[in-house]
């Protein structure tokens, strides 16, 4: 037992996914340590033991949560996950992946008419932010989170987030569209269309002389234009989306939201999940817990790597089998790396020792089906 479940008590996954009143069950953690399949195993459980109606979206681009749900593709539109036992239950189990210039498009057709549409659509600055643009993958998960919620047709969203530092910008997505929208530059943007319609260049030229001509050379008039004109276009909406964004980071905040933190047992991903611990409070919201992947135990775990090391070189001394020899060693390799592990997940309890905590075994394989899922679902709700 690692000391992180020795200290802080045992993480009841199944009392969250079962609870009507959770909502809303965010996984975060560094890249590569288990956090699809875990959001995964944990949405299948909610459909096939606990008879939620759940959905679960990855804002992770890696294909793995379709490959284990046995999808062939996964799109901005829920896709339910037929094969799966809910006959008992009555649950469902639905699975998509953000499409950020889907979502995009689809706030603007959702919020302007069909004309000024057409005029953001072609605009070059919109298909450039749209698709590549820094911070607009977080600004659309925000939205499609809210969108998924408004609806009301889920029991349960299970949200895989991007690695931590990624998943850290997913939380400041309103207060960095704020910060855009009220941004000095912005309004510099947007004051020829509240002014009458001048051209950006024509107003720029007259009312800020040298500053227009820096501006120019350094990124072209026609940019200047496009930009301007994308500003103009989306003015009208832009209020609306901030006051959704701002609306889903509150239901982030309340009871209706469980944030689980996902890691394995090693320095970095175990610093990430500390340093996300360490915001979700600053930040008032609900950290229900630690799961912590891919730990390895001996089988004997009495049996120290010193004795082992010491009974293999006895025996091979005194001329025994060379198989119990190799065992001895890999169980003397195995209680260290154990002990090792033990050590690095204690440092994130001692920073937080009142956070419920759950440690699943390394697999043997990487897990690609929903039988694979099961099992992971299962470990995760071992109390």
């Amino acid at each position: 037992m690692v000391p992180s479940e020795a200290a802080a008590p045992p993480l009841d996954v199944d009392q969250i996914l079962a609870d009507p009143g959770v909502r809303i069950v965010v996984c975060c953690g560094a890249g590569g340590v288990g956090k699809t399949t875990t959001a995964a195993a944990l949405a299948l459980r909610a459909a096939e033991r606990h008879g939620r109606r759940t959905v679960v979206l990855t804002i992770d681009p890696a294909r793995r949560l379709a490959q284990s749900l046995g999808l062939t593709e996964l799109d901005n539109t829920p896709r339910q996950v037929k094969g799966i036992d809910v006959e008992s239950s009555g649950g469902e189990l639905h699975a998509m992946m953000l499409d950020m210039k889907r979502t995009f498009d689809d706030v603007v057709l959702a919020h302007t008419d069909p004309a000024k549409a057409a005029e953001i659509f072609a605009n070059p600055f919109y298909q450039a932010m749209s698709s590549t643009f820094a911070g607009t993958q977080e600004y659309m998960a925000m939205e499609k989170l809210g969108q998924l919620h408004a609806r009301g047709e889920w029991d349960l969203i299970v949200v895989d987030t991007p690695p931590s530092r990624s998943a850290l910008d997913f939380l400041d997505a309103p207060a960095r569209l704020s910060r855009f929208l009220d941004g000095r530059m912005l309004r510099l943007l947007l004051a020829p269309a509240r002014s009458g319609g001048r051209s950006m260049f024509s107003f720029v030229t007259a009312g800020f002389g040298m500053f227009s001509k820096a501006v120019q050379k350094v990124i072209g008039a026609q940019l200047l234009t496009d930009l301007s004109g994308f500003v103009a276009a989306l003015d009208s909406m832009f209020g609306g989306f901030r006051q959704r964004a701002e609306q889903t980071y509150r239901i982030l905040q309340a009871r209706e939201t469980a944030f689980l933190l996902v890691a394995a047992p090693e320095p970095d991903a175990v610093r990430e999940a500390a340093y996300f611990a360490g915001r979700l409070r600053e930040e008032r919201m609900p950290l229900a817990g630690l799961v912590l992947n891919r730990v390895h135990r001996p089988t004997l775990p009495e049996l120290s790597a010193a004795d082992s090391l010491a009974a293999a070189v006895r025996l091979a001394d005194e001329g025994g089998h060379p198989g119990t020899v190799e065992v001895l060693r890999a169980h003397a390799a195995l209680a260290q790396q154990a002990v090792r592990e033990q050590r690095v997940a204690a440092r994130f309890t001692e920073a937080f020792p009142a956070v419920p905590a759950v440690s699943v075994m390394a697999q043997p394989a990487d897990v690609h089906d929903v039988d694979g899922l099961r099992t992971i679902g299962e470990a995760i709700s071992r109390r």
